[in-house]
């Protein structure tokens, strides 16, 4: 599949702003009519894929070598076209050629399978690729997570009863690849993770009511979010049953604007997974004072 950058039709500048919003949005899952009807449209399409695993029944080719994380950008881009392209069999073996090499399997989330899923959104903001191209691509990335996930997560740590984290998407918002990935280094890291499809405050906040956590997660793709997030923050310090819960903020919206964090009442931010993981487990003094 041809993916060279096309030149965009040329719009005033207001005009332009706001159509880059639109597509980030429709991208980051938000609740438009188009996202929504082209995903009730896709359902039939993704239902009837052949999904190869990665998975072997015997032994995993994923050991704990000592690799460096080097990101090789023509790498990431070649592997995107294929995701793209439909060929889910030929991006499985070259995820598990990778394994075969010693490259650690958290160096192919970071590093590959994370890059890919921000160019498959680049791609669609810069009118690259069309929504229903870009969404079947970023449901095969997820996929081929979702086949790596036990390995990955196999060898981590025990859960314990204080490391409990929710995870949701900023309000309008509903993530689905970014949040998987940032769960599976926190089951590995051993919390009990909990995740919640919807960024609704008032559902949020049922929830936090309910059952006690020690820090909760959002991730948030555009700026437009970003007034309801700081509304759902302080209503969820205000129900949650953990009165000194700890927040964390992180996706794209915070990535040039590290000033937002505190602003929206969060307590810290995460740049990926990883760094999620050890910055809730700097909170954790905080969050479990009073437990």
């Amino acid at each position: 599949m041809d993916v060279q950058r096309r030149k965009a039709p040329r719009r005033s500048d207001k005009q332009g702003a706001r159509v880059l919003r639109a597509r980030q949005a429709a991208f980051d899952g938000s609740t438009g009519h188009q996202a929504g009807g082209t995903r009730a449209n896709l359902a039939g399409v993704i239902e009837a894929q052949v999904v190869p695993r990665l998975v072997l029944a015997h032994r995993s080719p994923w050991q704990p070598a000592q690799a460096t994380r080097p990101r090789d950008e023509d790498s990431v881009q070649a592997f995107t076209e294929t995701v793209l392209s439909g060929d889910l069999e030929l991006a499985a073996r070259h995820v598990a050629g990778m394994g075969i090499r010693g490259v650690p399997l958290e160096s192919v989330y970071l590093d590959l399978l994370a890059p890919s899923a921000r160019l498959l959104g680049q791609m669609w903001i810069e009118d690259r690729c069309d929504f229903t191209t870009v969404t079947l691509a970023a449901w095969r990335l997820h996929q081929l997570m979702r086949d790596l996930s036990p390995a990955f997560i196999g060898g981590g740590m025990p859960r314990t009863r204080e490391r409990r984290i929710l995870l949701c998407p900023a309000p309008g918002e509903q993530h689905s690849f970014g949040l998987a990935m940032v769960a599976d280094f926190f089951r590995r890291g051993g919390w009990d993770v909990w995740s919640a499809p919807s960024g609704n405050a008032q559902e949020l906040c049922g929830i936090v009511s309910a059952d006690w956590f020690a820090v909760i997660g959002f991730s948030a793709g555009c700026e437009t979010s970003l007034d309801g997030l700081a509304s759902a923050i302080h209503s969820l310090r205000r129900t949650s049953r953990n009165r000194t819960v700890g927040i964390m903020v992180g996706g794209a919206a915070f990535e040039q604007r590290p000033e937002l964090v505190g602003l929206l009442g969060a307590d810290a931010s995460a740049q990926d997974g990883r760094h999620a993981v050890a910055q809730a487990e700097a909170l954790l003094p905080l969050a479990t004072r009073r437990r």
